[in-house]
């Protein structure tokens, strides 16, 4: 048996039964949990969302790793959206967590649908299932991120009322960085070499107070 409930924000249905979610679209499409025979079409929806995107597309190895982490080592939820028998976009996430909420997180990595099915409500009823994924696992919030110039995606965006975050910076250190990085803590602190002259040194011998950044 199923139970539905109407997605009012959307205009869908979303059927639930014990073995998964499925949303089905006023074009017949429906989302659902992706099957791992389906990873090759996958794969081809990422390869052009990084050429939509203006980024290099995944590597072989990298094709292989996140084949593996989504149906092997179940680092990441992959939601498809199926017409005809055929999948037409996708959705992949992961959970982080808010230590101010006590809360996790749905970090939502991508959303895409090809070209040719789009204005058909299918990145609506993907985004509605990443939603109905959230507040199952009891999520305080939901959040990703979109390019600047991308301005029918932040349109989109910015209809279903969600906050932009124009006080927050993000950084990122690529495999390079962790790895100097990583190197560096592994040779551990840094001794602070005392200066002719200075007496503002403890009387346990601890190195002044703004030797170090405050963190």
């Amino acid at each position: 048996m199923h139970s539905f409930r109407r997605l009012s924000k959307f205009g869908l249905l979303i059927g639930l039964n014990r073995r998964q979610e499925g949303v089905r679209g006023s074009a017949g499409v429906v989302v659902r949990k992706a099957r791992k025979s389906e990873s090759g079409r996958f794969l081809s929806l990422l390869v052009e969302l990084a050429k939509y995107e203006r980024l290099e597309p995944p590597s072989a190895s990298a094709r292989k790793r996140v084949v593996r982490d989504i149906f092997g080592r179940k680092r990441l939820n992959l939601l498809v959206a199926v017409s005809g028998g055929e999948v037409v976009g996708y959705a992949l996430y992961f959970f982080t967590y808010s230590s101010f909420l006590a809360r996790p997180t749905l970090y939502l990595e991508d959303l895409y649908v090809e070209k040719g099915s789009r204005g058909l409500g299918i990145g609506s009823a993907l985004f509605a299932s990443c939603a109905s994924a959230a507040r199952r696992a009891g999520c305080g919030r939901m959040e990703w991120a979109v390019l600047r110039w991308n301005a029918q995606a932040i349109g989109f965006y910015e209809k279903l009322r969600a906050d932009r975050l124009d006080e927050w910076t993000y950084y990122r250190l690529n495999s390079n960085g962790i790895r100097d990085l990583a190197r560096g803590a592994r040779a551990g602190p840094r001794q602070a070499r005392p200066q002719a002259g200075r007496r503002d040194q403890g009387a346990s011998g601890s190195p002044p107070r703004d030797a170090e950044p405050g963190y």
